[in-house]
């Protein structure tokens, strides 16, 4: 049986290892030192932004979630939003993913969620396969766009 342990301060260090571990996965820089104390002020701080949790089999943590609520005008509901979902590689094919899953979708229900949401990498086709057998859908109509915070700047310095 998984379980999803939310993030005490002491457990952070055993946390941000597994970020790293995912930065590796998807090659991907590691976060810097500074990301990494703005990371636990976001988790641990007094106005926390985002929850995070371990993700716990057979007394060994083996992964971890990040989730945080955006909010649909539509539906008038949160959305709760899968920032992260990682588990290490030697724990996937168990049944750890679909558990998680679960767990994530009864706690979404209780908070009234209409609807989770999150992103796949276009090359993770295992990871979308194991997402449309849990029955997500891709959603082909709509194009994900991002501002970096460079991008951000720019545009605020930038005349009419």
């Amino acid at each position: 049986m998984s379980s999803l342990i939310p993030i005490q301060e002491n457990q952070f260090d055993t946390f941000f290892a597994l970020i790293e571990e995912l930065a590796d996965f998807e090659a991907l820089a590691r976060p810097d030192a500074d990301a990494k104390s703005r990371l636990k002020q976001d988790i641990c701080g007094d106005h926390p932004r985002i929850k995070a949790y371990l993700i716990e089999t057979n007394d060994h943590f083996c992964g971890y979630v990040i989730t945080f609520q955006s909010y649909s005008s539509f539906l008038a509901k949160p959305t709760l939003y899968l920032e992260d979902i990682y588990i290490q590689p030697n724990f996937r094919g168990k049944g750890i993913g679909k558990s998680i899953m679960k767990i994530l979708v009864q706690y979404a229900l209780e908070q009234g969620c209409g609807r989770m949401e999150w992103v796949v990498l276009d090359w993770n086709t295992s990871a979308q396969e194991f997402y449309h057998g849990l029955g997500a859908v891709h959603m082909k109509e709509w194009f994900p766009f991002r501002l970096t915070e460079e991008a951000m700047k720019q545009l605020i310095n930038k005349e009419s």
